[in-house]
């Protein structure tokens, strides 16, 4: 069992983001497009500074008022700018309060069209390498981002869901689907602490995944998402296993140590 992992989530969307801090250690501040504005930027980063949370962008599509959550045609190039911008308009913030970002993670829609789609893949992962080549790319564990990714020589966060269901290709489920939410912080717990543990998660139609977890996430825009992350919390401790925020060389070196390559693939035999 993994004896540490980075616990994510996404945060500056209109929830109390203050009782979230002290259960996560990395946090990805909506920037704008699909929720937040400059003054919720603002406080988002000084609570991270705060609690010594690790600080990333997290862009979406122009699309606030679907949340970020609608599927979008773009071109490489517009997919391009729109993250470029978005991770420009934070970090500026983030300067202003004396400290810099660790990652970029896309929001939405923008998350789940470029875990399939290797062109906009490919685009997002230009934009962070153009932008930062330091900055490290938070996206779905096993996909066409963590490939476009390494591909770039990024480094690059296989990331992992709490409270989502999983396909049996590895995509989440979408969440027009019933039961794509996971609203039992048992199950939640129960789902991470296999992750951890077996190195798999239990698709919803049956299929055991196999998958590699540097971070796990938990969506911050619940409206329980303070009692989800103090459940969690609480649930991993348990076993021994502690919370830390990624550090650039050192999610390096786990990278190096675990191997590239897709993250996500059926298991073989019973995890």
């Amino acid at each position: 069992m993994s004896r540490f992992v980075d616990f994510n989530c996404d945060l500056g969307e209109g929830r109390d983001d203050a009782a979230v801090m002290p259960y996560i250690s990395s946090a990805s501040v909506a920037c704008g497009f699909h929720a937040g504005d400059e003054s919720t930027m603002r406080d988002a980063v000084a609570l991270c500074l705060w609690h010594g949370v690790a600080i990333g962008a997290h862009p979406s599509f122009a699309d606030r008022q679907n949340f970020g959550r609608s599927a979008h045609r773009v071109t490489p190039g517009e997919a391009q700018a729109l993250v470029v911008e978005q991770i420009r308009i934070l970090e500026g913030i983030a300067r202003q309060a004396g400290t810099t970002l660790q990652h970029v993670k896309p929001h939405g829609a923008l998350y789940n069209q470029a875990a399939v789609d290797r062109e906009l893949a490919d685009a997002i992962a230009g934009a962070v390498h153009a932008h930062d080549p330091g900055l490290v790319l938070y996206a779905l564990s096993g996909s066409e981002l963590t490939a476009a990714g390494q591909r770039r020589g990024l480094r690059v966060a296989h990331e992992a869901f709490a409270e989502r269901r999983y396909e049996a290709d590895g995509t989440l489920s979408p969440r027009s689907m019933a039961g794509a939410s996971i609203e039992d912080t048992a199950a939640a717990a129960g789902q991470v602490l296999r992750m951890l543990g077996e190195g798999c998660v239990l698709a919803r139609t049956g299929e055991r995944l196999q998958l590699r977890v540097d971070s796990i996430c938990l969506h911050g825009d619940r409206p329980d998402a303070a009692d989800f992350a103090r459940a969690l919390h609480a649930a991993i401790l348990a076993p021994g296993i502690r919370y830390r925020r990624w550090d650039a060389d050192e999610l390096l070196a786990v990278a190096g140590h675990r191997g590239g390559g897709r993250g996500l693939r059926p298991a073989r035999s019973s995890c």
